[in-house]
């Protein structure tokens, strides 16, 4: 009967549910609020995307204006200084000395060409003396201030008296070769200054057989320049006052590949033909040149080593 009665009660007790009611008394954290950091960091994105374009702008145009500063003259460029350098390495052919003189009249602009044949070029400080029969031509180059500055690169005898590129023309004097051309770059200069040789700035009048847009001297007296023609280089002088521009557009029209202006108007200078004739250009009252003596630069031509 105990038995009986026992096995009663373990029975109860299994179908008995059994229920657990667990308390912890210690009170829970509040809530953690992490803080967002999504919108700090959107703006340090769009801060540096803003700055990233800003730097990226601001290298275009740089490199723009490196461009137009270097390359864009608003004329294209016949002969680089690469190749400019390359016919300054070539030997000089050698032909008889002389100038030969011609003239025209170019859109109703008077021209004189002196062509010069078998001449080596030089700058010096000391103006010519019209009995030195080993001078062929002779005439200014390079402009000067009132200071005695000069305007435009200058080199003579391999040293270096100016460095300002503000002037694109230049004139590349090495042994017994002369070239003229455009650019920016100071290659021919650098390397006339290695081989001894001489150098000079002036402003554009032809380039590529195209005038410039604009030019920066203005009203009209008498003209000087030197140009290139089927790779012959002369001397060109427009006798009678002319504006730059139609000075410029004269020497295009006659066939001028290049051309790059002189300064000196109707300052004294002299030819000499193969015979040895002195031929006076200019006016002769302004020789010799008193004021700014030994600061003018003189472009002087004379017999070639070995004619």
């Amino acid at each position: 009967m105990n038995e009986d009665f026992r096995n009663s009660i373990e029975e109860q007790q299994s179908e008995t549910p059994i229920i657990i009611i667990e308390r912890d008394d210690e009170q829970l954290p509040a809530e953690t609020v992490k803080p967002d950091v999504k919108p700090r960091r959107r703006w340090l994105w769009m801060l540096g995307t803003v700055l990233a374009s800003m730097l990226a702008v601001a290298l275009l145009f740089g490199g723009y204006k490196l461009w137009r500063y270097y390359y864009h003259f608003g004329v294209p460029v016949s002969c680089s200084p690469k190749e400019n350098i390359a016919k300054l390495k070539t030997p000089a052919k050698k032909t008889t000395a002389e100038i030969v003189m011609t003239s025209d009249s170019i859109l109703g602009v008077r021209l004189n060409f002196y062509e010069l044949r078998g001449l080596k070029a030089e700058i010096s400080f000391q103006e010519p003396d019209t009995t030195d029969t080993s001078v062929y031509l002779y005439s200014r180059c390079a402009d000067h201030n009132s200071d005695g500055n000069y305007n435009g690169s200058l080199v003579v005898g391999g040293k270096e008296y100016s460095s300002d590129v503000s002037r694109l023309g230049y004139c590349g004097i090495v042994d017994n070769q002369m070239v003229i051309g455009i650019s920016r770059f100071e290659d021919v200069k650098e390397y006339a200054m290695e081989q001894g040789g001489s150098f000079f700035r002036q402003f554009i009048l032809v380039s590529n057989n195209v005038i410039p847009p604009i030019f920066q001297l203005h009203g009209k007296v008498e003209r000087r320049g030197l140009g290139r023609m089927n790779d012959k280089l002369y001397y060109i002088e427009a006798p009678y006052p002319e504006t730059m521009y139609a000075f410029a557009d004269a020497i295009r029209e006659y066939g001028f590949t290049d051309a790059i202006y002189i300064t000196g108007g109707d300052d004294y200078s002299f030819y000499r033909t193969a015979d040895g004739q002195r031929h006076d250009i200019g006016n002769v009252e302004k020789y010799p040149h008193q004021k700014w003596k030994g600061v003018i630069p003189w472009l002087v031509f004379r017999k070639s080593t070995g004619q």
